[in-house]
Order: C-alpha cells, then sequence, then structure tokens
C-alpha cells in the first residue's frame, strides 16, 4: 500500500485520471445491492493521496484544477458502476436507443460526477498534510452528495451512506441521522485509511489507529442496531388489510399497443385470484392496490372499465390504482395541459374519491429538461405522452381516505427523497407505487426497493410497495421485510401496515445533526489549515 500511496501521490495527467477512474469504479461495488464493502477502504484512499500530490494553482484553476479533475475522475468511474442498470431501458425500445446507450450512462455519470469535482476543488482550498484533511474532505464530500440529492430537482440514486446498510441492523442508525449524516460517517470511515500509509517513520500502533476508529464505528453501528432491533415493538394494524398486485405489465412502453379490455381481464383475474385454500379472495380486504403503469391508458377511453372494477370490489373496499389522470380546466372538454401520473382512489361504486398527482418527475424519463432544444432532434422522454408529464403538488401527497389511516403516497422514486417525503406527521404508513420494469435483469429495481426500505426506517413508519415485475413488499417500521414476492412474478401479496412508532431522532431533527456536524468539521478544516499556514518553513 505504501507503493500505491507514493504512485498515487506523484501521478500526473492521463496516469492520475486513469487510475482515479479505476478507483472509483471500485468504489462503485459498494452500492446496494452489491455491498462489497471492502471497496470503500480500498478506494478512496486514493482520492487523498492524489489531492496530497496535487498542485495549488491560482485564479480560475483553483476551482476547475487538479483538484476538481480528481474528484471528477474518481466520480466519474463511482457513477459509471452505480448507475449502468440505467442502461437497461434503452433496450425496452432497442433500435438506435441501444447505439445512444453507453454515450447516455456516460454523460450522466459524467454530470453527477461534477458534484464531487466540486466536493474535491473545495477540499483541497484547505487542505492540509496532517490528519485533519480526511474530515476536509469526508465534509466536502458530504455537501457534493447533499447538492446532487436536490439542485435541478436532485438525483438521490446511490448516497454513499447507504453502502453502510447492507443489513437490517446497520439501517437503524438511520433513524437517528438520515442517510445523509450516515454518508457523512461512510465518507470519514472510508478515507480513514489514507492515515495509515505511507508509513513515514511512525510507529505501527499510531498507525493503525484509523484501523481500529474503522472497527469501532462499524461495531457501533451494529450494536445500535441490534438493541433497537431487539427492543422495539412492531404490530400489525386490525384496521386495514391490503392486496398488493404485481401483474408484469409491459404494454407501459407504448400506450398504442394497450388493448383496455384484455388488461382489465387481466388485472381483475389477478385481483380476485385464490393463492391458497384457505385465501378468500377479497372478501376481507380493505384495500386492492394496482402499481404504477398498470393502466397505461386514460380510463375516459375505456369508461367501462370503472363499472368492471366497481362489480369486482366487496362493499368498502377501495382501489389504489397508478393510471394517467388529464387536467381539465373547470367547464372544459378538453386537456388542459400535460397529463399528470396519478394514484386513483376508487371506491365499490366505480367512483374516483381521491387522487395525489406524482410531484417529483423523473428528469428525462417523465419530463425532458430544455424540452425545445431536445424536440429539434425528435429526442423526447422516455416514458410515453408528446407532451411529457405535469408536476403535481407535493402537498398531497397525505392520502385520508373514509374509514382508512392517513399515508403518503409515493410514485416511483419520489420515494428516495430523505426528509422530503411531505406530511409524515399526518401519515400512519408510507404507500409506494412504481414501475421498474424498464430495468428488468438488471440490479436496479433491487437497488430501489433497498432505497425505499431505509425511508421506513428514517420515518419509523411501515413501507406498501407496489411494483408493476417486482420488487413488491410490504417491511414493518424498522425496515424488515414482513411479505414479498418473487421478481417477475405475477401473483398477489396480502399484507397489513404496522402501527407508527414514537417519532424517530430523525423524524423529529431532519438534517439538523448533520449540518451541526459539517459546520463543525468545516470549523476544524480551517483552523488546521490556518494553523498550518503559520507554522514557520
Amino acid at each position: 500500500m505504501t507503493w500505491l500511496a507514493e504512485t498515487a501521490m506523484l501521478s500526473h495527467g492521463w496516469r492520475r485520471f486513469a487510475l482515479l477512474m479505476l478507483a472509483g469504479a471500485v468504489a462503485g461495488l459498494s452500492v446496494p445491492p452489491l455491498f462489497i464493502l471492502p471497496a470503500l477502504f480500498v478506494s478512496f484512499p486514493i482520492w487523498v493521496w492524489c489531492l496530497d500530490g496535487a498542485g495549488r494553482p491560482r485564479g480560475w484553476q483553483r476551482v476547475f484544477g487538479p483538484a476538481f479533475r480528481i474528484g471528477f475522475a474518481f466520480g466519474w468511474g463511482y457513477f459509471i458502476v452505480a448507475f449502468h442498470w440505467l442502461g437497461a431501458a434503452f433496450f425496452v425500445d432497442g433500435g438506435w436507443f441501444i447505439g445512444v446507450m453507453p454515450f447516455a450512462i456516460l454523460a450522466l455519470s459524467a454530470l453527477i460526477a461534477a458534484f464531487w469535482g466540486a466536493g474535491s476543488a473545495l477540499a483541497h482550498l484547505v487542505w492540509t498534510q496532517g490528519p485533519w484533511r480526511v474530515v476536509t474532505l469526508a465534509c466536502a464530500l458530504t455537501l457534493a452528495e447533499w447538492a446532487r440529492g436536490h439542485v435541478l430537482t436532485g438525483f438521490p440514486f446511490d448516497l454513499l451512506g447507504y453502502a453502510l446498510t447492507p443489513t437490517d441492523e446497520m439501517m437503524q442508525i438511520t433513524a437517528v441521522i438520515g442517510i445523509y449524516g450516515l454518508t457523512l460517517v461512510a465518507a470519514l470511515i472510508a478515507l480513514l485509511p489514507a492515515l495509515i500509509w505511507p508509513g513515514d517513520g511512525r510507529s505501527l500502533s499510531r498507525r493503525l489507529l484509523p484501523f481500529f476508529l474503522i472497527i469501532g464505528v462499524i461495531a457501533a453501528q451494529l450494536g445500535y442496531g441490534h438493541d433497537r432491533l431487539a427492543g422495539t415493538q412492531a404490530s400489525e394494524r386490525s384496521d386495514i388489510s391490503m392486496r398488493l398486485v404485481q401483474p408484469l405489465v409491459y404494454e407501459h412502453a407504448d400506450f398504442g399497443n394497450v388493448d383496455p379490455v384484455a388488461l382489465i381481464d387481466r388485472l381483475l383475474m389477478l385481483s380476485d385470484m385464490r393463492m391458497d385454500p384457505t385465501d378468500q379472495g377479497l372478501a376481507d380486504i380493505t384495500h386492492l392496490v394496482w402499481p404504477e403503469s398498470s393502466l397505461p391508458f386514460f380510463l375516459s377511453t375505456y369508461p367501462e372499465a370503472l363499472a368492471r372494477i366497481a362489480r369486482l370490489l366487496p362493499e368498502g373496499t377501495v382501489l389504489l390504482a397508478s393510471a394517467p389522470r388529464q387536467q381539465y380546466e373547470p367547464g372544459a372538454s378538453t386537456p388542459s395541459g400535460p397529463p399528470f401520473n396519478a394514484v386513483l382512489a376508487i371506491d365499490d361504486k366505480g367512483e374516483v374519491i381521491a387522487s395525489y398527482d406524482k410531484a417529483h418527475l423523473v428528469p428525462f424519463g417523465e419530463f425532458l429538461p430544455f424540452g425545445e432544444f431536445f424536440a429539434r432532434f425528435g429526442i423526447t422522454q422516455f416514458v410515453p405522452g408528446a407532451e411529457g408529464w405535469a408536476h403535481g403538488d407535493a402537498r398531497r401527497r397525505l392520502m385520508s381516505l373514509p374509514g382508512t389511516p392517513g399515508f403518503l403516497a409515493l410514485i416511483c422514486y419520489e420515494i428516495l427523497f430523505s426528509g422530503d417525503l411531505g406530511d409524515t406527521g399526518g401519515a400512519q404508513f408510507l404507500f409506494n407505487v412504481t414501475n421498474d420494469a424498464w430495468f428488468d435483469g438488471s440490479i436496479g429495481p433491487a437497488q430501489h426497493a433497498h432505497h425505499a426500505r431505509i425511508r421506513a426506517v428514517e420515518e419509523g413508519m411501515s413501507l406498501i410497495r407496489a411494483a408493476n415485475s417486482g420488487l413488491t413488499f410490504a417491511t414493518d417500521p424498522l425496515g424488515r421485510i414482513t411479505g414479498e414476492l418473487a421478481p417477475r412474478e405475477m401473483a398477489v401479496l396480502d399484507v397489513r401496515p404496522h402501527e407508527k412508532l414514537a417519532a424517530t431522532p430523525f423524524s423529529q431533527w431532519r438534517h439538523w445533526p448533520l449540518l451541526i456536524g459539517l459546520l463543525a468539521g468545516l470549523a476544524i478544516s480551517l483552523a488546521a489549515w490556518r494553523g498550518e499556514r503559520r507554522k514557520p518553513l
């Protein structure tokens, strides 16, 4: 490792760039569901060592010079591995999309890597040669991760903290500090091995202090998680019983090929199927759930659908179905704008009694940034819809139906946004419908599902998740899976949400502890930098 540290410090130009991209790619193996945790400790020290050897130019090069390129190269390698599964969506339409796919993944990864480049440049402004430099970079990297989760609608897939959540026990700390707080912890311990090498004449016991600190942090995380799981009682609700349908609807990719009659036939058959001799079908179900893209057509084009749904539902049962919804001005007969991606609540009379319109749309998936520019080249968003999709009102996520405990409706990747889910105080559980069939055969669905489980832990609420092709499951408020269907299995799952826990520290404090930690870390870094500058040469 001393050889690697010295090589990284002395490298420059394309060799340093290639070394950092390779190191970042190794670090990318830590993302869910891979969770190759040692990859962090092998790769992240190289970032530190390269910054140790980087020059300190003046002017604009201090921002976009060697330090920026070091972080950018490492991030580019990381995100190429972390986001490679997004390429699976290009195979749905095939044709020229497949040829574009590698360039699209490279471009998206480069765009996101710019945040890590900025964090690297920020850290290098107050870089020192002492041990506090790992705190400096950890804080700057966490700020970069926060920024990419919020800037330009945000894209918080694979935040670094997820690498430290491979088990139920290790997830529990997010109930206290959230995933961004855990990102700071992950960055810090991933960078600590850089203090072990090179030796520089230090005693072995002194050099191994960072190693024991890493072991101590992970042990403390496991210990807290074990105690929380053992000491927390999670009980099922008796006032609600839900049937989740996993229908494998692949017509979502092309609305023009949908046969509404045949599709409704399939959904109705699945909804009332008996899984075993004791199964009563919908007789004891209060809520039937059809996932995102299960109805890839406007209900107005097949009015009989609502009547058929009404005939299926027992008295008092409500269908929660994801479907496109057109928006109309009062008294108008034609749509007034792009449609919404919605969750509709349909009662046993076939009436839509409530709805939620997706507020946080997927960039390039459901809306196209700079759409007019891309339209000149015939480029549209992935999800069908000539006009794109409209943004809904996030304040309406809390759905309160007659006789039903309030719940937060979250469509697809809205579940990713830690601390920004909506009115969690009024909700009793999280409800997530999604369509990950675009990414079947990749790690994407499992990754998305794992991110969703962390929201349950953070908020202390059970999660009910219905997916078109998987992963469909339910969790208790501790994120433990209580029932699930296999990926790409056409089946139903009967579940009950659990009682909401007392407010978690994270649900009360949100990101304030993280902010205090970052300010403290940056203050220490600045003090160390100023102290080093005062030392005589």
